[in-house]
């Protein structure tokens, strides 16, 4: 699946010569084809690609939550918590009822909240 999205996004870049409405049509395409990308890409296990992905489809519409819980997953598979949680807390503003985005929000926070403990243990073990 990952293969045919990218193949219909070099064909979505062929097209020219468009009115403003079906730029949009195409701008709406392409933004799906990177979310499903960015999908599969995750369930393949291939996270840099999913990054890329979903970084394409944030290009293309800033304010996507798909696209932010995408990429947040990704930074959470890559156990960057910082950039996931920035990702989620965006994503919380634009949709506050996302149980998708506050589930992952949960785990993000667990294990922020368990690193920061090991620090404190570490800390207190090379400090006294």
């Amino acid at each position: 699946a990952a293969a045919r999205y990218a193949k219909a996004l070099t064909h979505c870049s062929k097209l020219f010569d468009l009115s403003p409405a079906e730029e949009d049509e195409v701008r709406e395409v392409k933004l799906s084809l990177h979310l499903n990308a960015s999908l599969a890409y995750i369930k393949l296990d291939k996270p840099d690609n999913a990054l890329k992905s979903a970084e394409s489809a944030l290009e293309l519409e800033p304010d996507s939550v798909k696209a932010l819980y995408r990429r947040a997953s990704v930074y959470y598979q890559k156990r960057k918590f910082d950039d996931a949680t920035r990702d989620l807390d965006r994503a919380g503003k634009l949709a506050p009822d996302d149980k998708a985005v506050a589930k992952l929000r949960r785990l993000v926070d667990g294990q922020v909240a368990r690193q920061k403990k090991k620090e404190k243990a570490m800390a207190k073990k090379m400090f006294g």
